[in-house]
């Protein structure tokens, strides 16, 4: 599929809630409960903090759209993904890496190419800006997202338990090399 990647405006957060809500119902309802997933939705993509992230400068937040079909209430384009980049934040605020705290895509469009072209437009901004690597954390029962991020040469440096929703969870810690 050619998926348009472009910067996030805030006019952007509402689709990018979308995508996130039905990205999150698909991976994590049989691991978490849809509850869970819908209060971590509410919190994580309140629109505010989202318009927060899209303007950063620190970093990029970028989205990938479609050319909608004409029964697509005449809209000409769909936002169907979405990631984020940032630089010294988090673990790697003393180090040579660079974070990729978010990279979803609507569960439509899995497996056609719209994760991979975020996440090289992303990897291609961290090594622009210095950084060697490339960190993100997943759950570790994400399938998923764990052979996604496999796929693209990201391998696992460490795990992590953290608390999601009252419930104890194990992360993944994972890099790639610029």
């Amino acid at each position: 599929m050619d998926a348009n990647v472009r910067p996030a405006t805030a006019s952007d957060v509402a689709d990018v809630r979308r995508v996130a809500r039905e990205s999150w119902h698909a991976t994590y309802d049989d691991l978490l409960g849809a509850e869970a997933v819908e209060s971590v939705v509410d919190e994580w993509y309140d629109l505010y903090r989202l318009r927060q992230s899209v303007e950063r400068e620190d970093g990029v937040f970028l989205v990938a759209e479609r050319e909608a079909d004409a029964k697509d209430d005449g809209n000409a384009t769909e936002l169907i993904g979405f990631g984020q980049g940032l630089v010294g934040d988090g673990e790697s605020r003393n180090d040579d890496a660079a974070e990729l705290p978010r990279l979803y895509v609507h569960p439509d469009y899995w497996g056609e190419g719209v994760g991979s072209a975020l996440a090289e437009r992303i990897e291609s901004w961290a090594a622009d800006r210095g950084a060697e690597r490339l960190r993100l954390v997943v759950l570790a029962d994400n399938e998923i997202g764990n052979a996604f991020y496999e796929s693209r040469g990201y391998r696992t440096v460490g795990s992590r338990e953290s608390e999601f929703e009252g419930e104890t969870v194990t992360d993944y810690v994972r890099e790639k090399e610029l």
